[in-house]
């Protein structure tokens, strides 16, 4: 059974005018255990269709699916309420703006002990209370925090935006979620803290069988990390497979684009070389193209390509895209 099964999700902005649809038809499959990879340039819709997972989305955003299913249960039957219960319970998320997330009223310590799940504790109440403290000096530890005392006593503002990460990682691992959603967890970080977090995510997965749904706009570097990837452009979905088939064997253009805008995918060439780049930039939610939105930029694009093109699977590979790259590996 998948843990997460998600068909067809469309995200609409309600404006004053008309609608906008910022995630079109967007499909998300996810197996108990599995760390997937979620890229995609900015503003493709990866933050915007994993807080619509969370449920944080506020009111001028409207969530319809065609299957939206959690282990099994779908969520699309059930009220806002019952399913905001159902996913706060199983479902963490690591948001990628730490301090607008973090209470700046309150310190670090009182909201990490919040955090922290209630099953866990046992004894009398002044028994829980110390209990969630060392729970929270624990967390602090494992995302690499030595000097808790400090940590726990101050208030976000006081703190690095790198400190403040890890505090949300912290806050997101108390809960000890079935699925993690991790958006951009080390946007905020040097390269060696970078490492450090990833290997924690690695070693929860392999321990404690947790899910990972890494967001980023850099496939290099999820490619070290997960299992599976799921590329998303300008809110339309692109492409999915294995991590390996992604890097090695990409059958959509914009895919082919990421991965030879890569340095490890290009170590043939010479040094300070251009590397590949497509033409153009992601368009505005204002001015989406209509049918493939990859189109004004796409190498291969053609009339056919003002209607959205349907899912096409090589050998479990799914694409969206009228004309795959599909003769170069043939």
């Amino acid at each position: 059974m998948n843990l997460i099964d998600i068909r067809n999700l469309s995200i609409e902005l309600q404006t004053a005018t008309k609608p906008i649809l910022a995630v079109d038809r967007v499909n998300l499959t996810m197996k108990e255990g599995e760390v997937r990879g979620l890229v995609g340039e900015s503003g493709s819709g990866k933050s915007l269709l994993a807080q619509a997972i969370v449920g944080v989305l506020d009111d001028k955003w409207k969530v319809d699916a065609d299957r939206f299913h959690w282990r099994g249960q779908d969520l699309m039957r059930l009220s806002p309420e019952e399913r905001k219960v159902i996913i706060s319970k199983d479902v963490a998320m690591i948001f990628q703006e730490p301090m607008a997330c973090l209470d700046p009223t309150t310190t670090i310590g009182e909201q990490l002990e919040e955090a922290v799940d209630t099953e866990q504790l046992t004894g009398f109440f002044w028994q829980k209370r110390q209990q969630r403290k060392q729970a929270a000096i624990t967390l602090l530890h494992k995302v690499g925090i030595k000097k808790h005392e400090v940590c726990v006593k101050s208030f976000p503002h006081q703190l690095t935006d790198a400190l403040c990460q890890r505090v949300m990682i912290a806050m997101a691992l108390a809960r000890r979620p079935i699925l993690l959603i991790a958006d951009e967890p080390t946007a905020a970080m040097e390269s060696t803290n970078q490492g450090q977090i990833f290997r924690l995510l690695a070693s929860l997965n392999q321990l404690k069988n947790m899910s990972i749904l890494l967001i980023s706009h850099d496939l290099e570097n999820v490619t070290h990390w997960t299992n599976s990837i799921t590329v998303m452009y300008s809110g339309q979905f692109v492409e999915a497979g294995t991590t390996e088939q992604i890097f090695s064997q990409p059958y959509h253009p914009y895919t082919r684009a990421l991965v030879d805008s890569s340095p490890k995918a290009n170590m043939q060439i010479p040094s300070k070389s251009r590397l590949m780049t497509l033409p153009g930039s992601i368009p505005v939610l204002q001015h989406l193209p209509i049918g493939c939105r990859l189109g004004p930029r796409c190498p291969r694009a053609q009339q056919k390509c003002v209607r959205a093109p349907k899912i096409k699977n090589f050998h479990s590979q799914q694409v969206s895209c009228h004309f795959p790259l599909k003769d170069n590996y043939s």
